[in-house]
């Protein structure tokens, strides 16, 4: 439980950030301008925790979590420095790229720690009340970053972290001591990293990325440019795939894939990060634009969501601790974001708050089935020696789909923006919540239409993936979770995940 505290610190101090950043990015781009580059402010963030957490992951199995986790946290708070100091839109996004960096060690560091001291059987409880972490960042992100919006400067929304982050590097020192120091740390293995598999990681999921960023805003769909991305992306990943087969230590073990469960786990994590992250992102543009809500009362809005997030992650961990059973989650999770986000597309100018707070509560239970649940069936279904790279490659996918939803679905959003409220010429990729008040209220209901319509779309788009995701979870197999009955290395330990994911597969035959 000692350690706990300082993971469950360091886990705040990654999701807290980026819940912070949300309400204030109305007033960041009217400050700095660049509605076009609304959604690389969040994407530049998650693409670099989504390209690094691999790599964080197998620095942890080479060199121990304690010094990964410390160094992360170090990255993390100069980028934040960075970011509030930033004087321009390109600054702002690279600094947070900087702060996505750190990030991605810090996530994948908190689970694979929990990995190594608790067994799967246990650990769904550990796990529930550190994902829980998720949804209590996302109630106080909103609500510290709108009060701060409002009462001082959105440059605070980043300057924040530092007392936070000082108190998590003290206490993730301490209390990570007693934990093994890995095998390249101790002499017993010579570091091999893939520097080859990262790079190229980097690469194809950036240029694809990109694609979806500035497919049909920033160039035409068969322009060049995208062309060229598209050709990158493939020949990147094709590369990857052939580096990672060969590589000694490979930074994502592409063994774990062979695993039915364990893909299908990371499937599921995309589609988590696709449908949280967007809608996360644009709905304090509805609430703010539409509803007429300050950016602290947009945070408040958010409570019902991340509420219900906590509550079911918390019963689900219990759940699967004591029963060993956790099928059922993926499917309820499912099943219920994509009736909330088809709710969500009902909305209009004159949707009460009420109304929407009552399909944030159906997301949010939703979300809370899957966030730990996805984590846990992954790292059931690798072998010990690679769980921190089975970690970091589910959180990989989480955040490949957060990148992906915010770019994707930034896109759509911005598209009907400005092809809906073109006729108020370029004040509309300035627009600020205290300017549109000033408009006439003709112009103001035209660009609130547009906002709706752009929340809509985006929503549309994210219940088609969940969609997906429902019909995928139901191909996951029921495989027992080990317990305390074998050390974690032993041959025997496994072994078991096959064995189980063997009689599973009978069974069902």
């Amino acid at each position: 439980m000692l350690t706990m505290s300082g993971l469950i610190i360091a886990m705040t101090l990654a999701m807290l950030d980026n819940m912070i950043v949300a309400p204030a990015l109305p007033t960041i781009v009217g400050d700095l301008g660049g509605l076009n580059h609304l959604a690389w402010v969040t994407t530049g963030y998650l693409l670099a925790s989504t390209a690094a957490t691999p790599l964080w992951g197998k620095l942890g199995d080479l060199y121990g979590r304690r010094i990964t986790f410390v160094t992360a946290v170090v990255i993390f708070l100069i980028g934040s420095v960075l970011a509030g100091a930033a004087q321009n839109m390109a600054e702002l996004i690279a600094f947070r790229a900087l702060q996505g960096l750190g990030a991605g060690g810090l996530m994948v560091g908190v689970l694979a720690v929990i990995a190594e001291i608790v067994p799967p059987r246990e650990r769904g409880k550990y796990q529930g009340m550190m994902m829980a972490v998720m949804p209590v960042a996302m109630i106080g992100g909103p609500l510290v970053g709108g009060f701060i919006t409002d009462n001082f400067s959105w440059r605070w929304a980043f300057y924040v972290n530092l007392p936070l982050g000082l108190v998590a590097l003290v206490v993730c020192w301490l209390t990570l001591a007693r934990l093994p120091r890995g095998a390249a740390a101790t002499g017993a293995a010579r570091p091999r990293i893939d520097w080859s598999g990262a790079a190229l990681l980097t690469t194809w999921i950036t240029a694809l990325v990109l694609i979806t960023s500035w497919g049909g805003t920033e160039y035409a769909w068969g322009s060049p440019q995208i062309l060229g991305l598209a050709a990158l992306t493939v020949l990147a990943f094709a590369a990857f795939v052939t580096v990672e087969r060969r590589a000694a230590e490979p930074v994502m073990p592409l063994s774990v894939f062979t695993s039915r469960n364990f893909s299908l786990a990371g499937t599921l994590a995309l589609v988590v990060g696709f449908v949280m992250f967007g809608g996360v992102t644009f709905l304090p543009q509805y609430q703010q634009f539409v509803q007429g809500s300050s950016a602290t009362n947009s945070g408040l809005l958010l409570m019902p969501m991340m509420i219900a997030a906590m509550v079911m992650s918390l019963a689900g961990g219990q759940l699967i601790s004591r029963t060993g059973r956790y099928r059922a989650l993926p499917i309820a999770g499912t099943a219920l974001m994509a009736v909330a986000l088809l709710l969500f597309t009902t909305i209009g100018t004159d949707t009460s708050k009420t109304t929407v707070a009552l399909y944030m509560v159906l997301m949010g239970l939703g979300m809370g089935c899957l966030m730990q649940t996805t984590t846990l069936i992954a790292q059931n279904s690798a072998p010990a020696k690679d769980v921190g790279a089975a970690t970091g490659a589910v959180t990989f996918l989480r955040n490949m789909g957060g990148s992906l939803g915010v770019s994707l679905l930034g896109a759509v959003y911005t598209s009907h923006v400005t092809g809906n409220a073109g006729e108020l010429g370029s004040d509309v990729t300035q627009m600020t919540p205290d300017l549109l008040k000033s408009l006439p209220e003709q112009s103001r209901e035209v660009f609130q239409r547009a906002v709706t319509d752009g929340v809509t779309a985006t929503f549309w788009w994210a219940a088609v993936i969940a969609a997906a995701g429902f019909v995928l979870a139901w191909f996951i197999r029921q495989v027992p979770l080990r317990g305390y009955d074998a050390p974690a290395s032993s041959p025997e330990r496994r072994k078991s995940s096959t064995r189980g994911e063997e009689m599973a597969e009978n069974s069902s035959k």
